[in-house]
């Protein structure tokens, strides 16, 4: 009773709650609020009211009884006088099962979100919350809120022994209210922690949890039923990259709520005709500056734009029209906050001890231990969490090349090889491969993409064939080569012809999107219209090509936040857009042509249907490096597009360009449009063949290339009168 009441025994339901003690039965209490308890709701077999005697000297009280009360609860006067009534928690038994916690050991429970955190229940037609945390070196763990005055010396949790995990049933509370783990660690000190599963918490800077259960009321069973039959693989993708504390404010400069977001981003990706928004982390962070990218809540929405409810709102509404959701999801390393995982019970639980392995100096975070069970088994719960409990359509796991590498980022000496002395961090590769399977089983349409910036073999290829499984990989490579081709003076790209030409050597070795995302317009790298070259109309013009290049190479398609306006500010995450853009004619013009991009992408299955597989492309000719001139097919079965892109600033009349089939071409897209703000020059809606071979083909076209300018052309079916 002593370590009880100094909130020092590992098993306080082995001293509180009721026992047999001969033949008599023994029910104690330790209540350091209390002046005097009643046993009250007892049957007709057992009478009471009963008083509770106190052990003098103490804040225990003992009931001895001739037999079991299966029901009671506590009625006691607290020390100003005032009454209560309340369930003892430690009458109740056990509620996690065995084999949830075998399962949950072996690193195999793909609900464990349901048993381990904070989750209201009935128990013996009581209503409470259910408690449950995983603390294998703990010498005690107690839930702590306001319901005990954040005193751990109430409410310790039952140990389940070797599972490492703790349990309590709390009667008489409900949602809404603040908790945490007071934890006695290993290391004799006491440590306030929150809850690794916490469905809520309070918003920065306060770090408490909030015991919450959703009431949402989904209608996208016609979203998901369609997302279950369709194939993402040829289907269109068009993603706008938004980080939603940015991407617009109101009149204060504050955050909008995730109702607010879902109509005006919505009604925005519409109008803009993307088919996809992609979340930067919503996961619980308590750090702006870290964009969410340090998480400290692995199953909660952040409190920054309202409840996990709001967010769901804001999901189903973009599925009732008909936009996918893919959330940044952040497996790779986590913050050393000491409220949250990092030497969670006294010892490096989540991470790994030696910081050769367990910490990212350069970020200043720990990295997990993949080759725990338990540590695989949460990131695992938290990805089907996000894809089944918020019918997330995908996740983009972040900094993916960080985990395969155990010599990332590191000098020479600050690195632990494998057990084959190599570089390869093999748990890690075991984790990912188990997520992009169970995933993909778990939740069929579901799609991971991973953030890679390396030259990893077989990424998006299956792990039975030596791949990771995953669905798609951001095309780091092509992103790279691209702005750094366009930012070259037009003068000068016919020496750096071979950036826009590489890529084809390993585009279809993997399942590819083509990103223009956060990481570049930041951190002086300047936002995407002050990358080009020229004066402000060549800038404009550049920006208007290399988004045609984007639109009509294969791979899916991604655009940051901003991109499309124009703007000329990098991204700021401590304000708004700059949505005054869209009022200036030249920027007015390239959102016009995003549109219109989107919907020739979408509309039109040359450009989306064949996009990881070589069947879908064809060079007409890589090689006119001297007029900085690329041109090629995208092909399905019952249509061709041919893509001309002129990268100079140099109208080319007579340009000309090898044909398969005779008779007329359509212009049916042109960047320098007049529309999007350009100058026009092109070739007047059609454009007749000769029969003159040319580029190994049977007929020639001769084009007017705009100046820094694309053009797509079909061909037209003649008729008999033609």
């Amino acid at each position: 009773m002593q370590r009880v009441a100094g909130a020092r025994h590992h098993d306080p339901f082995s001293v509180l709650g009721q026992h047999q003690v001969d033949d008599q039965w023994i029910i104690r209490v330790f209540n350091p609020q209390a002046e005097a308890i009643t046993l009250c709701g007892v049957t007709k077999d057992c009478p009471g009211p009963l008083e509770f005697q106190r052990i003098t000297g103490s804040d225990f009280f003992i009931l001895l009884t001739e037999q079991k009360v299966e029901r009671y609860q506590l009625e006691w006067l607290d020390k100003q006088g005032n009454k209560h009534v309340s369930n003892d928690p430690y009458r109740f038994k056990p509620l996690l099962t065995e084999f949830d916690l075998y399962l949950f050991n072996q690193g195999d429970h793909h609900s464990l979100y349901q048993i381990l955190g904070a989750h209201p229940a009935c128990v013996d037609d009581v209503a409470g919350v259910r408690f449950a945390v995983w603390a294998p070196a703990a010498q005690r763990v107690s839930v702590v809120g306001n319901f005990n005055n954040w005193d751990g010396r109430f409410h310790a949790l039952r140990s389940r022994g070797s599972s490492g995990v703790w349990e309590i049933f709390l009667p008489d509370i409900s949602t809404g209210e603040l908790y945490k783990f007071e934890i006695l660690g290993s290391d004799n000190q006491v440590m306030v922690k929150q809850d690794p599963f916490a469905n809520a918490f309070q918003m920065r800077p306060d770090t408490a949890c909030i015991i919450y259960q959703s009431e949402f009321d989904w209608s996208d069973n016609k979203w998901l039923d369609n997302r279950q039959r369709n194939s993402w693989q040829h289907d269109p993708a068009s993603i706008y990259e938004v980080h939603l504390g940015s991407w617009q404010r109101d009149d204060q400069g504050n955050f909008l709520d995730y109702r607010t977001l879902a109509h005006k981003l919505v009604e925005y990706v519409q109008h803009m005709g993307y088919t996809h928004i992609e979340l930067m982390p919503v996961t619980e962070h308590p750090l702006d500056d870290s964009w969410g990218y340090q998480v400290t809540g692995y199953f909660a929405a952040t409190s920054r734009f309202g409840s996990p409810d709001d967010l769901r709102y804001f999901i189903n509404h973009c599925h009732t029209n008909n936009i996918g959701v893919i959330l940044d999801w952040v497996p790779a390393h986590f913050p050393k906050d000491s409220y949250s995982l990092a030497r969670f019970d006294g010892t490096c639980l989540f991470e790994h001890e030696d910081p050769r392995l367990g910490e990212h100096r350069d970020w200043g975070t720990l990295i997990f231990n993949y080759g725990r069970n338990e540590v695989r088994n949460f990131l695992l719960a938290s990805a089907l969490y996000w894809l089944r409990e918020f019918h997330i359509d995908g996740l983009r796991v972040d900094a993916v090349a960080s985990m395969l590498y155990l010599d990332y980022s590191r000098e020479a000496n600050d690195w632990i090889p494998n057990r084959y002395g190599g570089r390869e961090n093999l748990e890690a590769i075991d984790f990912l491969r188990q997520l992009n399977a169970v995933t993909q089983t778990e939740v069929p349409g579901s799609i991971i993409i991973a953030e890679e910036s390396t030259s990893w073999p077989q990424v998006t290829r299956p792990p039975d064939s030596g791949g990771l499984g995953f669905s798609m990989k951001w095309n780091m490579g092509w992103m790279h080569d691209t702005l750094s081709y366009m930012a070259q003076n037009p003068v000068h790209r016919s020496y750096h012809h071979n950036q826009l030409t590489f890529g084809l050597l390993y585009l279809f070795t993997e399942n590819f999107v083509l990103p223009f995302s956060h990481d570049e317009i930041v951190h002086g790298k300047g936002s995407m219209i002050n990358k080009m070259p020229g004066d402000e109309w060549q800038q404009f013009a550049n920006l208007r090509l290399l988004y045609s290049y984007q639109f009509t190479y294969p791979g899916k398609k991604l655009l940051f936040q901003g991109c499309d306006i124009a703007q000329r500010s990098e991204w700021n995450f401590k304000s708004g857009l700059d949505w005054h853009c869209a009022d200036i004619k030249e920027n007015r013009g390239v959102m016009t042509l995003v549109s219109d991009l989107n919907r020739l992408y979408k509309d039109n299955p040359c450009l989306h249907s064949s996009e990881f597989t070589g069947e879908g492309f064809e060079w007409i000719n890589a090689d006119d490096s001297e007029n900085s001139v690329i041109s090629y097919l995208r092909k399905s079965d019952h249509q061709t597009f041919i893509v001309v892109l002129n990268f100079t600033p140099v109208p080319r009349e007579h340009y000309a360009l090898g044909v398969d089939q005779s008779g007329g071409y359509s212009e049916i897209f042109n960047s320098d449009s007049e529309r999007y703000g350009g100058s026009n020059i092109g070739n007047q809606g059609l454009c007749q063949t000769s029969d003159n071979p040319c580029m190994g083909r049977a007929h020639t076209i001769e084009l007017s290339l705009p100046p820094l300018g694309a053009v797509i052309l079909q061909h037209r079916e003649q008729s008999n009168d033609d």
